[in-house]
């Protein structure tokens, strides 16, 4: 299949070129175009490689890969290393219900001396990164989640063999970051230099790729915390791949917020609770920055999917997807923030990366639990009903 053309724009001499990789029908805002622009007029801007799931960020896109000859931290934005990772796990029996009672508490940090003989930690090679003990084995709020999910549809049979997965095979899907970290590496600039560039790039990638570890060794903990605490023998990562942050690439700094490497590597795209996501072979070349999507991308803000979802939704219903599976979240506001109508089709997302050629789908991945925060107050299920009749 020929690769279907992108929506290119250049700004001016003086800026960037802008190449958005989403069909004419794909839900891309105008905002998201506009902070495009913005970035590329930036000082020493090479290229901004939109990908289909691209929307507006607190400043910049997010689901952009940005090349440019001067380090930009605001580009890579505070959750520095937040990344997805895939756990294969073995389970005797899948009952949603019994799982989901038994994930354990991920708003609650493992400390080092506290919990020292937790069994999670054997999972730690080395020291701590940056010695940051703050928030350890925590998935944190956001679009943050951590999810049993089953193997769907194998789409390359010997890609998946090669990752030892089959259709029915369980798997953990973490996706998580840095926590307040990454937040204190940007404020430490900000607060100087605003969203001007860092003074001492190298410094910044120091601090950077610490950052990078320690989300890595945090989607690690979760994956054991999860495992053990479901009866299971904790793994390795299959696919772990970050999604927020920049390296040296042909001498010039390639920030990504929002965007995986797509340079020969397995991505997780994920979908949402209530959909399937996907796992693909990333093969994207120098016009898409080397980069993939990372999910659906959002197609309404927060506050119109808590406005349009208490209308329309109960808790009790958001908390059993149309795929059958079941949504831990004791947070109320959260649970209609991440619903599924809130989310871009993950399909379209997918479609536009392979029509463009920067991805093969490997295979698919069915939600079974998904966790957001530990539901501490079972009885809000009642009250929310109890208002929603109220109104009707």
């Amino acid at each position: 299949m020929s690769a279907l053309p992108s929506r290119q724009a250049s700004l001016p001499k003086s800026g960037a070129s802008v190449t958005v990789f989403a069909a004419p029908t794909s839900w891309i805002e105008s905002d998201a175009l506009a902070q495009c622009h913005q970035v590329a007029a930036l000082d020493g801007m090479i290229h901004v490689a939109g990908m289909p799931d691209l929307h507006p960020g607190k400043g910049a896109p997010i689901g952009a890969a940005m090349l440019s000859s001067v380090l930009y931290p605001f580009l890579v934005g505070s959750d520095i290393g937040c990344g997805i990772a895939v756990f294969p796990i073995r389970l005797k029996r899948v009952v949603p219900e019994k799982l989901a009672a038994r994930f354990p508490d991920l708003d609650r940090a493992l400390d080092p001396e506290r919990d020292a003989d937790d069994p999670a930690w054997a999972v730690l090679d080395g020291e701590i990164p940056a010695g940051h003990v703050e928030g350890l084995g925590t998935v944190g709020r956001g679009n943050h989640f951590v999810e049993l999910a089953r193997v769907g549809t194998v789409l390359e049979p010997d890609h998946a063999d090669r990752l030892g997965l089959a259709a029915g095979d369980l798997v953990l899907i973490v996706h998580s970051g840095s926590r307040g970290l990454g937040e204190r590496i940007l404020r430490a600039h900000t607060e100087v230099h605003g969203a001007g560039p860092a003074p001492d790039p190298a410094g910044y990638l120091a601090a950077h790729d610490a950052a990078v570890r320690w989300g890595s060794l945090n989607r690690r903990l979760m994956a054991a915390r999860v495992a053990l605490a479901l009866g299971a023998e904790p793994t390795e990562p299959i696919v772990d791949e970050c999604h927020n942050s920049v390296e040296i690439r042909d001498g010039a700094y390639l920030h990504r917020k929002g965007a995986a490497r797509g340079d020969g590597r397995d991505v997780l795209v994920a979908g949402t609770r209530g959909t399937p996501s996907y796992l693909v072979a990333g093969h994207a070349g120098a016009e898409a920055n080397h980069s993939v999507a990372h999910g659906a991308g959002r197609k309404m803000s927060r506050a119109d999917a808590l406005r349009r979802g208490r209308a329309k939704h109960t808790v009790e219903e958001l908390r059993r997807t149309p795929v059958g599976s079941l949504v831990v979240c004791g947070d109320r506001q959260l649970l209609f923030e991440e619903a599924p109508t809130a989310y871009k089709r993950i399909e379209q997302v997918i479609g536009d990366l392979v029509d463009h050629g920067l991805a093969t789908p490997v295979l698919s991945t069915v939600p079974v639990v998904t966790y957001k925060t530990a539901d501490l107050d079972p009885a809000g299920d009642r009250r929310d009903t109890r208002r929603r009749r109220g109104r009707s």
